[in-house]
């Protein structure tokens, strides 16, 4: 077919406006990216993505959005949830991202009490660099309406409940302001994590709230927990097998079940618990204090040492020291095993304050693997009721202890 000198000018012409509009989309298309995705300047508000605060109306998608959005751009992001209550079933977050990612709470999020939306946890975040959780609102697990559902006091094989906020593989991350309230099962879980700061976040559900943990980390190193109040149904604070260089610093813990390692030697393959340090807490009538735990029919050949605890306030603490290498939680494990964790290289230092039971302090470790290298250095922690004498019970114990520990001398 032959053309004329005009009609190939106008193909031409046509050819250009059409590069030209291509060209750019694909610099919109690199803005936006850059940006965030579909995120104007980086920030990606929910509520711009169909999010309703009304506590009633399901913002999962747009949460998910937020997320693709936010990871998929280049260069720092921020997810943002404005102040308003916004229903959410499960969430999941998996990296790696391309730049950096900050979820700003401003408001509360709300987790469905419908269980059967949930495959495993609430909010899970995976495979993350430079990650930065931050703000003043709340992640409200809504746990009242699911507590019942929970048997794991009567058998190993129980249906976990989701766990509030999950972060698995993050290196460099963050957690700071933010509340967890009424988690379904734990508050926050940190597994296989490397250098994150929790600081000034507050965990609260009621005291006989069953296995609410506050914050439980296993197979992580170098995490901090810092300025952080913790009162909930099962341990403030608990360090699993493969914890490594952690650092616990001025938590305040009540109700609860202390701060504890372990518990140790449930399963098998578990790593050791080295470098742990708890300095400058408060514990305020919890049913436990400082507390090492560990199965005496431990599956695992494993070892918990380096740990010391300094500046600690006990205040009406049920067993404000103890080891106890003899655990068996609601009788649901073998009572009597050869114990295969070993417990080393413990000192506690400036421990004051008062226990509501006469045992202030409790060794009891195992007769096959006794507790080695346990240290007490200013240990002043008195009985607070009537007609019975501050103790120390040690069992199969290697301590060596001040003249400041005063009566408390192992029995």
């Amino acid at each position: 077919m032959a053309f004329t000198n005009n009609a190939m000018r106008a193909l031409f012409l046509l050819a250009l406006v059409c590069a030209a509009q291509a060209g750019g989309k694909k610099d919109d298309a690199k803005k936006d990216d850059a940006k965030g995705g579909s995120c104007p300047d980086g920030t990606c508000d929910i509520t711009k993505l169909g999010a309703s605060g009304d506590g009633k109306t399901d913002s999962t998608k747009a949460l998910q959005e937020a997320w693709a959005s936010a990871c998929g751009g280049t260069g720092k992001n921020t997810i943002l949830i404005p102040k308003g209550d916004y229903l959410t079933g499960p969430l999941n977050y998996t990296g790696p991202c391309k730049g950096d990612v900050t979820i700003q709470v401003d408001g509360n999020l709300l987790a469905s009490t419908d269980l059967s939306l949930y495959k495993g946890n609430w909010i899970e975040i995976l495979r993350m660099e430079n990650l930065v959780i931050t703000g003043k609102g709340t992640l409200d697990g809504q746990g009242p309406s699911v507590w019942s559902k929970n048997s794991c006091a009567k058998k190993y094989d129980c249906k976990i409940l989701p766990n509030s906020l999950v972060l698995d593989f993050i290196t460099k991350g963050e957690v700071s302001g933010i509340t967890l309230l009424n988690s379904k099962f734990f508050h926050m879980n940190v597994f296989q994590c490397k250098d994150v700061v929790i600081k000034d976040v507050t965990v609260t559900a009621p005291g006989d709230s069953p296995n609410t943990d506050g914050i439980h980390m296993g197979d992580s190193s170098g995490i901090s927990i810092v300025n952080t109040v913790i009162g909930v149904g099962d341990d403030c604070i608990s360090i699993g097998p493969g914890s490594t260089k952690i650092n616990i610093t001025g938590v305040t813990c009540g109700p609860g079940h202390g701060i504890s390692i372990g518990s140790l030697g449930r399963y098998k393959d578990e790593k050791d618990v080295t470098d742990v340090s708890v300095k400058d807490c408060t514990l305020k009538k919890s049913t436990n204090g400082l507390r090492i735990k560990a199965y005496e029919d431990a599956a695992s050949v494993l070892t918990a040492s380096k740990i010391h605890y300094e500046n600690v306030k006990m205040e009406d603490v049920g067993n404000p020291i103890i080891i106890d290498m003899k655990y068996c939680p609601n009788k649901i494990c073998t009572s009597s095993g050869a114990s295969k964790v070993t417990v080393k290289d413990v000192s506690f230092k400036n421990i004051t304050g008062t226990s509501s039971t006469p045992e202030a302090v409790s060794l009891l470790c195992s007769d096959k693997i006794p507790c080695s290298g346990v240290t007490m250095d200013s240990v002043n922690v008195e009985y607070s009721g009537k007609n019975n004498k501050t103790m120390a019970v040690c069992k199969n114990a290697k301590v060596t202890a001040t003249a400041s520990l005063k009566e408390l001398e192992c029995a």
